[in-house]
């Protein structure tokens, strides 16, 4: 098993966080089991670890016959009526927030064998190529290639300010005002890009550049910016909703606020699906 989480994270640090032990220790049971079989399993840098030729091949070998033993265990729990096991799942921060966070705690009160691991990553990952099981994300953003199930329906856009902001910059009135605002820029981790603002003017979608003295990487942080005065934030309305009831915050440009499909949890298309794993979306389906 060691062997096998460290060719799957390609390096001991992850590895070792997901079997639980120190990366020194992991390090020392692949040396002894490199010794024991009498070949070099791993290319060792200090920066990276790689498989060599041997290691490839009894990966093929061994991996297989080691993922067949953990779904036998998981099918075995599946008869006992209790799915088991770490379930890792990868998601925005306002994914987390936004539909994640309401159902966990009810979740794991229903399955207490699973441990869920909750990565927080605010770009588009390959939740394949990086071992997570599943991942949550608004549906634009989601590939073909997975099975998504919607999470909580569609979300409407709000942009936001503080009263003290907007005593001392008009309201914008169109989208087109906001070329003379202070806006909250969010780019995107993975690309770099900053997002443009996108409305609903004259029944089509327009996005817009918006410019600021402020750009986050967090899509959460925006809505504490506009609580701080520092400008008007884009963001959901179910995040906002008791900052607009208790007037910390005010909404400007609701007609031209559009409306977005909402989040999904998805997952790689596969035939033999992990008793944890479907769990997950047997209780996301029931909650919807």
């Amino acid at each position: 098993m060691a062997f096998w989480k460290v060719a799957e994270h390609r390096g001991f640090t992850r590895a070792a966080a997901e079997l639980e032990v120190s990366a020194s220790a992991l390090s020392q049971a692949i040396r002894q089991l490199e010794t024991r079989l009498g070949v070099q399993l791993l290319h060792r840098t200090t920066r990276s670890v790689s498989l060599t030729e041997a290691g490839e091949a009894y990966l093929a070998r061994v991996g297989p016959a080691l993922g067949q033993v953990v779904e036998a265990g998981e099918d075995l729990n599946a008869l006992q009526g209790r799915p088991a096991g770490t379930l890792r799942l990868n998601a925005a921060r306002i994914s987390i927030a936004m539909v994640l966070q309401p159902m966990l705690a009810g979740f794991l009160k229903e399955n207490p064998h699973v441990h869920l691991e909750l990565t927080n990553d605010e770009g588009f990952v390959d939740i394949v190529e990086r071992g997570f099981d599943a991942g949550v994300r608004m549906g634009e953003s989601v590939h073909k290639d997975m099975v998504a199930v919607p999470l909580g329906g569609p979300v409407v856009v709000a942009v936001v300010a503080s009263p003290e902001y907007l005593q001392r910059f008009p309201a914008p009135r169109h989208p087109d005002d906001l070329a003379r605002h202070n806006c909250v820029r969010f780019r995107f981790a993975g690309t770099g890009a900053i997002y443009k603002w996108e409305f609903e003017v004259n029944g089509r979608t327009v996005e817009y550049e918006i410019g600021g003295n402020l750009t986050i990487s967090d899509t959460i942080f925006g809505v504490e910016a506009a609580l701080e005065g520092i400008g008007l934030a884009y963001t959901f309305e179910p995040l906002v909703r008791q900052h607009l009831k208790d007037k910390r915050l005010k909404r400007v440009l609701a007609p031209f606020s559009p409306t977005f499909p909402g989040f999904y949890l998805y997952y790689p298309n596969r035939r033999n699906q992990s008793t944890k794993l479907r769990a997950l979306v047997d209780y996301a389906i029931r909650r919807n």
